[in-house]
């Protein structure tokens, strides 16, 4: 089925990974929305940490999909080959996945402190980091 789909794409002449295309949206979204919130807290306007919350809720639908796209791309690209990136990468993708989790549940309760939404932010954001510098090791080395 994977192999079908690289394929599929190479007739078209698209012979690129597909992770990368869509690894921005969660990982843009997570900058934004800590950026959102941390503008709410200076600025003490309450409109902005709701744009953070709408930022983390993208973040989490597209999470899913971007983690099987890089898991194709590994099966496909790298043909499966287990290291200690690759699974400090995929254990991380989870923890990720777990704290926008936690982030979109936080957000949308308007109880919560900005305070303790920045903090919960601030680690997703250190998390979106790490995957993004272990994304550039296996790529690049």
């Amino acid at each position: 089925m994977i192999e079908f789909i690289y394929q599929t794409l190479a007739q078209f002449g698209f012979r690129h990974p597909l992770h990368p295309a869509i690894t921005h949206i969660p990982m843009g979204m997570v900058m934004g929305g800590f950026l959102f919130a941390l503008a709410s807290f200076v600025l003490k306007k309450d409109e902005l940490a709701k744009t953070a919350h709408y930022c983390y809720t993208l973040a989490l639908i597209f999470v899913l999909p971007t983690m099987l796209l890089g898991y194709m791309d590994w099966q496909y690209k790298f043909d499966a080959e287990w290291n200690n990136l690759i699974l400090a990468k995929i254990v991380l993708a989870f923890v990720f996945s777990g704290l926008l989790f936690g982030a979109f549940f936080v957000g949308k309760n308007n109880g919560v402190p900005i305070q303790k939404k920045l903090i919960l932010y601030g680690i997703c954001l250190a998390a979106a980091t790490g995957l993004g510098f272990l994304g550039g090791e296996i790529q690049y080395g």
